[in-house]
């Protein structure tokens, strides 16, 4: 079920959210990335994430591979740093948030910590519905906002995932119609 957005007509504080799989398994995070909003100061943050798995099915989209990941923490151990830019969020978005609510879900299970009850923002339903945009691709959102994207680069999408956020409060729009 939805969740209701915060009353506020801009939110203070907000994330937004990207993460790169090994393979299939949501639990596979092998990159995050975060940008997080308080007030006017915006701050972004990427990390490599050592899977629990050594199959990698998806370097082809993102390039990593497990060398490039065999020594970098696990998520369990990049949890606090992780935590800390999520602190505050009225709520997280991400482009195709279903996938990223459900790789944050399986990894903080995996390494036994709660995952944040922040509601999450769709920017994939947010540029449907407030702006018509389809196909909904993030390539294609970044076309539309007119700005360069490096696809399945985490730094780059949560980028453009908050671009989009930006621009839909900048117009006043309601991000209630995006929440999942």
């Amino acid at each position: 079920a939805a969740r209701t957005m915060p009353r506020a007509a801009t939110p203070h504080t907000w994330v937004a959210i990207d993460f790169e799989t090994a393979c299939t398994d949501l639990g596979s995070a092998c990159a995050v990335a975060v940008v997080r909003f308080a007030g006017a100061r915006r701050r972004g943050q990427s990390w490599l994430i050592r899977p629990p798995t050594r199959r990698f099915t998806f370097s082809d989209l993102h390039g990593i591979r497990w060398r490039d990941v065999a020594g970098e923490p696990s998520f369990a151990e990049r949890w606090g740093e992780l935590r800390r830019m999520l602190a505050g969020a009225e709520f997280i978005a991400a482009h195709n948030a279903a996938f990223d609510r459900g790789v944050m879900g399986a990894c903080c299970a995996a390494a036994g910590v709660r995952m944040p009850g922040a509601p999450w923002l769709c920017t994939v339903k947010l540029a449907r519905r407030a702006w018509g945009v389809y196909p909904t691709k993030l390539p294609h959102v970044a076309r539309f906002l007119g700005v360069e994207l490096d696809h399945h680069d985490p730094a780059s999408d949560a980028s453009v995932c908050a671009q989009a956020v930006v621009r839909a409060l900048r117009e006043g729009r309601s991000l209630g119609v995006a929440l999942i």
